[in-house]
């Protein structure tokens, strides 16, 4: 398996710090030895680095670490391979343009029976499940919304629906960013951190590195940080629920939405005393227009697949 890390901020950031505890587990504290890659966002384009070797060891993350790139939204991922060798195309995270944006993926698990879907558009270059998974979410967008939808609501459920398709062929952890929202779909393990004011002090867990952060913010900041596993000792961080989609704007958790093809499933709540932040108003509501959904699920519909039980 692998591991994975997401940043989504309202206002430029560097992951310096999280990266610095996720590398480790990259061949040093974890096994994720066979590659590592980060995406970082300016507007709708993206800036991608790619390595299939140890992330511990890489001098490409230590330049990384020393030049921080600021960035409302990034992606990164460490891989420990079960299906495609060490190479580059099988590096994550993966990038293609839809609508006039570059799409980020990253997938942390394994989904057997995936090639049962028939791929469009969008074509792997690599030979991960991974990869041909991240095609068929993307052309089962493509083929429900001819632009970016003007409710944002209407896409965030057509990505729940889609991962709960093609979680129910494995085990389907993975971290979405469109350069607007980050999305984070929970299969087995997840979790997220909201940092905000007041800001104190955080430790890594992998890492002897502590970081004030109340030294490098101002009130108005805020940065959510998603993981595999949380990255710090001294902080509490929120665990997602299997078959459950977060979707992040602005450093804050706009919606949780059910991503599974069972019955909904409630919102995953903080430790006491961390309350969630509340959605916007129209997150209340039915979170998708019926066309949208019934769109989506006609262009899923095309794609040949014989079912997994639910």
């Amino acid at each position: 398996m692998c591991e994975l890390l997401g940043m989504e901020c309202n206002v430029p950031t560097d992951i310096v710090f999280s990266f610095s505890g996720l590398r480790q587990r990259g061949g040093k504290t974890g096994p994720h030895a066979d590659g590592w890659g980060l995406a970082f966002y300016e507007g709708r384009a993206t800036r991608v680095f790619l390595e299939p070797a140890a992330a511990c060891h890489s001098p490409l993350a230590s330049f990384l670490a020393a030049h921080p790139i600021k960035t409302l939204l990034a992606v990164g991922h460490i891989r420990r391979r079960t299906r495609g060798p060490t190479t580059l195309a099988n590096t994550h995270p993966f990038v293609r343009e839809l609508w006039g944006r570059n799409w980020v993926f990253a997938h942390n698990g394994t989904l057997r029976t995936v090639r049962r879907f028939k791929l469009g558009r969008f074509q792997p270059v690599g030979t991960t499940d991974s990869e041909y998974a991240y095609c068929v979410l993307l052309e089962a967008l493509r083929s429900a919304f001819p632009d970016y939808p003007r409710r944002v609501s209407d896409l965030w459920q057509a990505v729940a629906d889609v991962g709960a398709d093609l979680g129910a062929h494995g085990t389907f952890n993975f971290l979405l960013g469109d350069g607007r929202h980050l999305y984070a779909r929970c299969a087995t393990r997840l979790c997220h951190v909201i940092r905000r004011a007041p800001f104190g002090a955080a430790m890594l867990a992998d890492d002897d590195l502590r970081v004030d952060f109340s030294a490098v913010t101002t009130a108005r900041d805020r940065v959510a940080v998603v993981a595999t596993t949380p990255l710090t000792t001294n902080e509490v961080w929120t665990q997602g629920r299997p078959g459950e989609l977060w979707v992040f704007d602005g450093g804050l958790l706009r919606a949780t939405l059910p991503s599974t093809r069972r019955a909904a499933l409630p919102a995953a709540r903080p430790a006491p005393g961390h309350p969630a932040d509340r959605p916007r108003a129209f997150c209340d509501q039915a979170p998708s227009s019926p066309g949208a959904v019934d769109r989506l699920a006609g262009s899923l519909g095309q794609l040949p697949l014989t079912k997994s039980p639910a």
